[in-house]
């Protein structure tokens, strides 16, 4: 039997120990912790990675989100179209501000935002769309803007899990009024602590998130706003701008992974990721799909090999947001796809005989239920 974790961060920090220890040290050695050049540069370094705009540096993922929102000026009564189906730090960051999340079912192929279903959920109080790019495929996002156009409003992406993949050429948290990073450990693109990013091309709203997220400061202890303490520190930055430079390699080595994992799982019951035509996907999570889900997940674990479910009760039927009402039925793709989903071990360093004995052991789970 063959050991496969469903993440190894320790090996990524072998492969690159010794940039990480000098950024660090630089960082140590210079004994400026907050808002220092390594934050600055790595703004820099990362807005261009995506293509352009300016990058705002925060504590969190959701930090990102909650100062989006509020950068575009989402408050009490106001609505934002969104799905159930991610993490529950979408939805929160929408409750932050005041506003409602209004949830809309996914695409059965792809899991992301049904494009077809949201302008029928525009209220005279919506104001901003959140498409999340889910597990590393970036949403059909010309649909989107073309509603959010004709209706003004904001289009705010959930970038969170989709560092370097794109859409018709275009980078995630590009193609909207905003995009939102989280460089959480085991993202694609990952920090040793908490952390992330706020990017935009609109200068009004660059220098709005930048007054939020250091206490409304226009300069030292001068106010312009009630403001948060959101930053993302200096260690973090040298750690992300030295991983940065290695992330294309490591989203080709997951779509390696993936393509070995398509064409080597041929159990009848499992469905496979679907790509969108236009997108190119990084696998932030490989998910594949079984009504035997729960026993395959039990199989895998017995074979050796860890498995997580992303998600397995989406955000409507969560017991923090039974005050929306919202019965069973109501997103029936979402309820669905959450019953079945299940995510594969999936990390750059994975090798070729642990993915193999992947496909092996979930070829071999059929026998056991037929």
């Amino acid at each position: 039997m063959i050991h496969v974790p469903f993440v190894d961060l320790r090996m990524q920090y072998v492969e690159i120990h010794d940039q990480i220890q000098t950024a660090i040290n630089d960082v140590l050695n210079e004994g400026w912790f907050i808002l220092g050049r390594h934050v600055e540069s790595f703004e820099r370094a990362f807005a261009e990675y995506c293509g352009g705009g300016e990058g705002i540096g925060v504590g969190s993922g959701t930090d990102a989100l909650y100062l989006a929102l509020r950068a575009c000026g989402l408050g009490s009564g106001d609505e934002v179209i969104t799905v159930s189906n991610t993490f529950i730090a979408t939805a929160m960051a929408v409750d932050y501000v005041g506003a409602t999340p209004v949830f809309v079912d996914i695409d059965p192929s792809t899991y992301n935002i049904d494009v077809r279903q949201i302008e029928a959920c525009i209220t005279p109080r919506t104001k901003a769309i959140l498409p999340v790019h889910l597990f590393g495929q970036p949403a059909d996002m010309d649909p989107i803007l073309d509603v959010a156009k004709a209706h003004h409003l904001y289009v705010i992406e959930d970038a969170c899990q989709a560092h370097g993949a794109e859409y018709k050429g275009k980078r995630a948290g590009t193609l909207g009024d905003v995009g939102c990073f989280s460089f959480y450990p085991a993202k694609n693109l990952g920090a040793y602590g908490d952390g992330g990013l706020v990017l935009t091309r609109n200068q009004q709203l660059a220098d709005r998130v930048r007054l939020l997220h250091n206490y409304g400061q226009t300069r030292k202890h001068m106010h312009q706003i009630r403001g948060f303490n959101s930053r993302l520190d200096e260690l973090q930055a040298a750690v992300l701008e030295a991983k940065l430079p290695y992330l294309d390699k490591w989203n080709d080595a997951r779509r390696r992974i993936a393509a070995r994992y398509n064409a080597g799982i041929i159990a009848p019951h499992v469905v496979l990721p679907r790509v969108h035509k236009d997108v190119r996907h990084v696998y932030h999570l490989y998910v594949v799909r079984t009504p035997y889900r729960d026993a395959l997940h039990d199989w895998l674990a017995a074979h050796g090999i860890g498995t997580q479910i992303h998600y397995p009760v989406p955000i409507h039927q969560q017991e923090a947001y039974q005050d929306m009402r919202l019965s069973v039925g109501t997103l029936p793709v979402t309820e669905h796809v959450s019953k079945e989903i299940l995510s594969l071990p999936m990390y750059p360093e994975l090798t070729d005989v642990q993915i193999d004995w992947v496909i092996e052991s979930i070829n071999a789970f059929k026998w056991v239920n037929q």
